[in-house]
């Protein structure tokens, strides 16, 4: 299920602004839009491509709380989201019912909030705090996502073991056959690898669609795992 199809750029960004020189402004003053045409899609690239900053914009633009959570969530501890959802423009196909932004780097803030409105009883009846990291990303998953649902995800690998990566696949997979959508940001190519998810590659050229096998993290995964010591022979030759 589509909500949203496709990014539109719709109004300039100042030259004076650190985001005119993002490799993603550059590729939108091109291009105009990226267009979404699967249930699930992710963006993967280096640090510094803007992807990280696209999938926040994206999600504000919808209507997320910047720091994370629902419409609903109303709280800041940091102002330090760009200005990038003011000059978006989200072509969508129809409003999803439910819908979450989980966003790594403040999620124990969510945590917080949750425990301060008292709506731990939808996190799966305990407080995310009394939870390890990776414990109470499943249980938000598990517990909070209801299907018919917008989900963005950035970077939910950084708290979970590649069992638990399995775990978040499969959920996935649940809750699309209960049309939802999903837009994540990512490093982790055991979540690239899931079925029929267009890729959206993040570089300093701009943005280009890839099949799983091109991406640079399944490429030196494989690499590595095929002879980890002749690659770790090769990053640590200045140590001997």
């Amino acid at each position: 299920m589509l909500y949203i199809c496709d990014i539109k750029l719709s109004r300039p960004i100042n030259e004076k602004s650190y985001l005119y020189n993002l490799p993603i402004i550059k590729y939108l003053n091109k291009h105009k839009s990226i267009s979404l045409t699967r249930d699930v899609t992710f963006f993967v690239g280096e640090n510094g491509t803007g992807k990280s900053t696209l999938l926040e914009a994206v999600a504000l633009a919808h209507g997320f709380n910047a720091e994370g959570g629902t419409k609903n969530f109303r709280f800041e501890t940091n102002n330090s989201h760009s200005e990038l959802f003011e000059h978006l423009t989200l072509a969508k196909r129809k409003y999803p019912k439910d819908g979450f932004f989980l966003r790594a780097e403040s999620f124990y803030n969510v945590a917080s909030y949750v425990d301060e409105v008292g709506a731990s009883g939808h996190y799966g009846g305990k407080s995310l705090h009394m939870q390890s990291h990776g414990e109470s990303f499943m249980s938000l998953v598990q517990n909070r996502f209801g299907g018919n649902g917008l989900y963005i995800l950035d970077e939910p690998e950084s708290a979970l073991s590649p069992s638990r990566l399995f775990t978040l696949m499969a959920q996935i997979d649940m809750l699309l056959k209960e049309n939802s959508q999903f837009i994540i940001a990512t490093h982790s190519p055991i979540l690239l690898a899931f079925p029929n998810a267009q890729i959206y590659s993040f570089s300093e050229n701009g943005i280009e669609s890839v099949s799983y096998k091109d991406t640079e993290h399944y490429r030196l995964t494989r690499q590595f795992l095929e002879n980890p010591e002749r690659m770790l022979k090769y990053l640590l030759a200045d140590s001997e």
